[in-house]
């Protein structure tokens, strides 16, 4: 695992798990409605090297709502999303990120950790593959599992347009 990375491609809307020039894995993703960039509330998925600084969520069972990277006791279930259809539902798992570039997505207002991006699953899969997030990067329940499952904290994680 020690050359395994992820590839996160905004344009075409997915997520490669590499190891050497190998693709280990492929899944689409939904990244922010609101495009690329790497500021403080501007609800975009931020560019460039990042990496896993955590994960949150091993052995949790699927659909489980997290708030605050915590998990907190609830399945999700659809009625769940039409009582708060705005909410940003955070579920299954979550690797939340950490920007390496100083001055692009780590430190001030630029950064990623402090911005709580992470890799998480959604309700909302029938959306998987278009860009509609608040700024992370959102992933089928199945799928961000098994990605779980493949990464250790340190992962090397890229994010391009």
């Amino acid at each position: 695992m020690a050359d395994r990375r992820i590839r996160v491609d905004l344009d075409s809307q997915r997520l490669h798990l590499l190891e050497g020039g190998e693709i280990l894995a492929s899944y689409p993703v939904s990244t922010a409605a609101k495009g690329a960039g790497e500021q403080a509330a501007s609800e975009q998925t931020p560019r460039g090297f990042h990496e896993i600084r955590a994960k949150i969520g091993a052995g949790a069972p699927i659909g489980a709502v997290f708030v605050g990277r915590r998990p907190t006791g609830e399945i999700y279930t659809p009625e769940m999303v039409r009582a708060e259809p705005q909410r940003d539902w955070i579920l299954t798992r979550i690797l939340w990120l950490r920007g390496r570039e100083r001055g692009k997505n780590r430190r001030g207002a630029a950064d990623t950790m402090r911005r709580y991006i992470y890799i998480h699953g959604t309700p909302h899969e029938a959306f998987i593959g278009t860009p509609v997030s608040h700024g992370c990067i959102r992933m089928r329940s199945a799928d961000v599992i098994e990605l779980f499952d493949a990464v250790e904290p340190g992962t090397p994680v890229e994010i391009v347009d």
